[in-house]
């Protein structure tokens, strides 16, 4: 290996096309902590972030692609929780948050049972840390103007792009929800999703 100061057998940088707007594909999404906690709101566990410049609380969240063409690729999007200015960021984050839900638990946007109903309601953030779901891919433009790719739509049961809907964007079939114990918590989170990505992948051999 070369001296820590010679740069010369490095590999060298890759760039990347953007992934077309609209692209369908399956993704795991994992929250980047930020440290604000807020117990009134339900919001534990530092995984929620709070904007030094408005004040506003989010969610920074980071998509990798599991499969298709673009599998390792990244993008990053906050997922609103409260602003100052309104509620309608805080609701367009709880209406992503539901889809993500609905995508990832195998659950129809217009199914109204309990058992749905329990689909959708979590016991904190930490349910939402490394879940896998369908994303439609979209193009926004960044601080400095420049295009990036973002997820802001999860493709629910139904819907073009999911398993469910008979004509997916890739071979990989939607879990079927099954609603953790009530005496789940953080500590055993990664427990948790480690069982349900074997359970998963048990299927896709």
């Amino acid at each position: 290996m070369s001296a820590w100061n010679d740069f010369n057998d490095a590999e060298q940088q890759q760039s990347f096309n953007l992934i077309p707007k609209g692209t369908v594909a399956p993704v795991r999404m994992t929250i980047k902590p930020g440290g604000h906690d807020d117990a009134a709101q339900g919001w534990t566990g530092g995984y929620a972030t709070q904007s030094f410049e408005t004040g506003s609380i989010f969610l920074a969240w980071e998509f990798v692609i599991l499969d298709s063409e673009y599998a390792r690729r990244k993008m990053w999007s906050n997922v609103g929780l409260q602003s100052n200015k309104g509620p309608a960021w805080g609701n367009m984050g709880r209406s992503f948050i539901r889809a993500v839900l609905n995508s990832s638990r195998n659950i129809s946007p217009q199914d109204n049972s309990a058992q749905a109903a329990a689909a959708r309601r979590i016991q904190g953030f930490h349910e939402l840390d490394g879940i896998e779901f369908m994303a439609r891919i979209d193009v926004e433009k960044d601080g400095r103007g420049e295009l990036r790719n973002v997820v802001k739509i999860a493709v629910e049961p139904g819907e073009p792009g999911n398993p469910s809907s008979g004509v997916p964007a890739v071979q990989r079939p939607a879990a079927t929800y099954q609603a953790p114990p009530a005496s789940s918590a953080p500590a055993n989170s990664r427990l948790l999703r480690l069982n349900a990505h074997l359970s998963r992948a048990s299927r896709w051999l």
